[in-house]
């Protein structure tokens, strides 16, 4: 019997060499929280996977789609604002 409290490689597909996290794994990998990481799969913005059998949704997220959707968006540099000089300060 095998010891399920090793967990080993057992989300990983061997034909496409994909990991596969969970919910909360997958949060953790992108640094926030299980529930915006949802959102972002419910607005399109993350592609998920969700398994049936359940009244609750059961999620799975591919490694690589998560790199992939980050490297996507672009980066936001901000131009700093101008500093204002306060009204009747002396120069």
């Amino acid at each position: 019997m095998q010891n399920t409290t090793e967990r080993k490689d057992v989300y990983k597909d061997e034909g496409d060499q994909s990991e596969w996290l969970t919910a909360d794994e997958a949060a953790s990998y992108l640094k926030v929280k299980t529930r915006a990481l949802l959102r972002l799969v419910r607005r399109g913005d993350l592609r998920g996977y969700a398994l049936c059998g359940s009244r609750r949704h059961v999620w799975r997220f591919r490694k690589e789609d998560l790199d992939s959707a980050l490297l996507a968006q672009p980066m936001v540099i901000c131009k700093p604002l101008p500093v204002r000089s306060v009204k009747g300060a002396k120069k």
